[in-house]
């Protein structure tokens, strides 16, 4: 919603989404029978936000430091406290405040800091203290933490699931896995330069609705707003900007160490601008840098300076293959690959074999939603391509949809009309790649053992409640009979050495402590989703209700990071943790009831109905309503 003033556009708040156990923490924290809270992260993250949503509703009272003020003693509480006060005055007039908030604790006035601190030790006032990372804090807010008065939370930059909440709420309607990659990775959970990022890509008409689906995309360049030239200007001043120039016009490509000046190479690296791998490759540190330096060069600079095709086209294959050889590893931790995004984000073809590849390793590492995305590119280049189509079933089918197989036709189709468009470079490094005759770019084989396509059979039963069927079609797929229950099936078939015949050994001796063992170094390789489901496996097999409760917090916590996974192992997990408000919303959802009948029977607000369920559809992995019947139901015996 806006509104219309002088030509200016006003825009509301976003709606506040995610962070469900940080907020609940902080309401706990700021209950009665408890002193409050410290929250501190890096600027940007979304703290104030945080703890304004934790206590809307409650008479709090409210101050905030600023760096203008900090020689001012009390200036913080100016409007709380008269002036001329002494620290004992100031501490015995905010006695009775039962609630208060202290922003920017790290910009207080001594004085300031020193009331919040005595208010803190007397206990009477509940504090929720507010302080930004990085900034000097003064010691006696410091000392609210390290001297035990309050306990700490530090807020992480909000995670990718989470991104990808806020921004659809943002632009109306779900964004695609690899535009939350690309926004994620642009603005590493700092929210303020997400909404300025995602308002400068809509209003520059740079979104693009996918056909078939409800979902956009953002292809093409990145906005370089003012805010995006004012964070990077704070950070490059002073830097040495032809190194960084040159860095920037070679991306995605690294430059090599030696063919830049090292000391002043030496510099950037100590003032984290750049960073440099074991192979003396160098690259800018912050993946923002490198569009604002390429906006402030010339026409005749970025020429010369710009990347080539043939650079492209090969480092584009040596990517594929390390992925290859990643997987062949059974190592799908996360790693770089930063030319075939840059190909997707900047809308150009993506070759068929390496979007295969990406697939199987988003899919192995359990981000199935990605997985499905990359599947989409590689089959809107080459329409027909069967280790695509494979990928797309099986990711389609892990996510709990039988018709992935119709997602294939879909994207068949899809490619004829994005309407994204080559460009030079980037199409001839598409075309040498599809012309590499390298095998190892598109292997035949996984690291559990199974030809893809073979076994989109499998879960496709699997997905369709037909545990027999999908065991019947197992075959060669070992590790597949592990993942549905079925240990027997794969004990003499995979090495005894290997995390999956740990797992498969565990699971045969429904030995619970074992399969947490198996899931941790399942986890610890990136198999997110196998170690969610050895945790899930592990619940039953426990006997200790403790040790039980703890796989499958664990479980759950993981299966929430797989994007949308419902397999048989994850059955009944997400949904038990839900709220018990959620939860009643959720079956009345479920039901059949809209939002505004919700609502009514409740006698709770439309919006309040709305915001819970999309809070329950991220933690049980569901897109829309369409699929709560089916959740809420059957979730004994289906997957959640």
């Amino acid at each position: 919603m806006t509104f219309e003033r002088d030509a200016k556009t006003l825009e509301l708040p976003w709606p506040f989404t995610g962070r469900e156990d940080e907020i609940e923490l902080i309401r706990r924290s700021s209950s009665a029978g408890h002193h409050g809270i410290v929250v501190t992260g890096p600027a940007g993250c979304g703290k104030t936000r945080l703890v304004t949503e934790a206590v809307r509703g409650t008479d709090c009272a409210r101050v905030a430091g600023t760096p203008e003020t900090r020689h001012i003693p009390f200036a913080a509480f100016a409007h709380l406290l008269p002036e001329a006060v002494s620290l004992h005055r100031a501490v015995q007039l905010l006695s009775t405040v039962r609630l208060l908030m202290v922003d920017d604790a790290q910009w207080l006035d001594d004085a300031s800091a020193a009331l919040v601190h005595q208010l803190a030790v007397h206990g009477r006032t509940r504090l929720l203290v507010v302080a930004t990372d990085g900034d000097s804090v003064p010691s006696a807010v410091s000392r609210l933490w390290t001297g035990e008065l309050l306990p700490r939370l530090v807020l992480e930059p909000l995670p990718q699931e989470e991104t990808a909440q806020l921004a659809a709420a943002g632009v109306g309607g779900g964004p695609e896995p690899l535009t939350v990659q690309r926004l994620h990775r642009l603005c590493r959970g700092d929210l303020r330069l997400l909404r300025d990022l995602l308002g400068a890509v809509r209003e520059g008409g740079l979104l693009t609705r996918l056909p078939g689906t409800d979902d956009w995309a953002w292809r093409g360049p990145v906005p370089v707003t003012a805010t995006v030239r004012e964070q990077a200007a704070r950070v490059l001043e002073g830097a040495d900007r032809g190194t960084l120039e040159l860095l920037a016009f070679a991306e995605p490509l690294p430059l090599a160490m030696d063919d830049l000046d090292l000391d002043a190479l030496e510099r950037l690296e100590a003032d984290g601008l750049v960073r440099v791998d074991d192979d003396g490759a160098v690259r800018l540190a912050h993946p923002l840098h490198g569009p604002v330096l390429r906006a402030a060069a010339g026409r005749l600079r970025a020429r010369r300076l710009a990347r080539r095709p043939e650079q492209c086209a090969a480092a584009l294959a040596a990517e594929a293959a390390a992925l290859a050889d990643r997987i062949e590893r059974a190592d799908v931790r996360t790693t770089d690959a930063p030319v075939g995004e840059w190909l997707v984000a900047e809308g150009r073809p993506v070759p068929a074999r390496y979007a295969a590849v990406r697939a199987r390793f988003a899919r192995l590492r359990g981000e199935l939603r990605e997985a499905a995305a990359w599947a989409r590119e590689g089959l809107r280049e080459t329409a027909g391509d069967p280790a695509c189509r494979a990928e797309l079933a099986l990711a389609a089918a892990q996510s709990g949809e039988p018709t992935g197989c119709e997602a294939s036709a879909r994207a068949k189709s899809s490619g004829e009309e994005t309407g994204l468009d080559g460009g030079s470079d980037a199409d001839s490094c598409a075309a040498r790649l599809d012309g590499d005759p390298d095998a190892d770019a598109h292997p035949a084989h996984t690291a559990v053992g199974t030809v893809p396509d073979a076994r989109a059979a499998v879960w496709l039963a699997a997905a369709r409640g037909d545990l027999d069927a999908a065991l019947a079609a197992v075959g060669d797929g070992a590790y597949d009979a592990v993942r549905l229950g079925s240990p027997g099936r794969a004990s003499r078939r995979l090495p005894g050495d290997d995390v999956f015949a740990q797992h498969a050994d565990a699971l045969a001796r429904n030995d619970g402590p074992a399969l947490d063992r198996a899931a941790e170094r399942l986890e610890e390789r990136g198999f997110l989703l196998f170690a969610a489901e050895a945790h899930a496996q592990a619940v039953r097999a426990h006997r200790d209700p403790r040790a039980a409760r703890t796989s499958r917090t664990r479980a759950v916590a993981l299966a929430r990071r797989c994007q949308g996974a419902r397999t048989p192992a994850l059955s009944g997990l997400v949904l038990g943790e839900l709220t018990a408000r959620q939860r009643q919303i959720v079956t009345l959802a479920a039901a059949g009831l809209s939002n505004r009948q919700i609502a009514e029977k409740l006698t709770l607000s439309i919006r309040t109905v709305g915001n819970h369920l999309y809070s329950a559809y991220a933690r049980l992995g569901a897109s829309d309503r369409g699929a709560l019947p089916w959740l809420v139901e059957l979730p004994a015996a289906q997957p959640a």
